[in-house]
């Protein structure tokens, strides 16, 4: 696996846990939870590798995607 392939797959799955998140602690659907997640500024920074955001734990990721989801802002 190249590192292209090792950050496709580190940020898809924390796509996939960050849904899973979403759905239990809102009860969203999973397309609702996938729509936020797309259109959120956590996700649009998760897919700028150069910061490096991939790279730490879906939980940290899904704190800042739980706070944009609660106040409307992820600053």
């Amino acid at each position: 696996m190249n590192s292209q392939q090792q950050q496709e797959f580190l940020i898809a799955y924390s796509i996939d846990r960050m849904t899973e998140f979403l759905i239990d602690d809102y009860k969203l659907s999973i397309a609702e939870a996938l729509q936020f997640i797309y259109n959120s500024d956590t996700y649009r920074k998760l897919v700028q590798t150069e910061n490096g955001l991939y790279e730490q734990s879906p939980s940290y990721v899904y704190e800042l995607l739980d706070k944009e989801y609660r106040t409307g802002s992820a600053a």
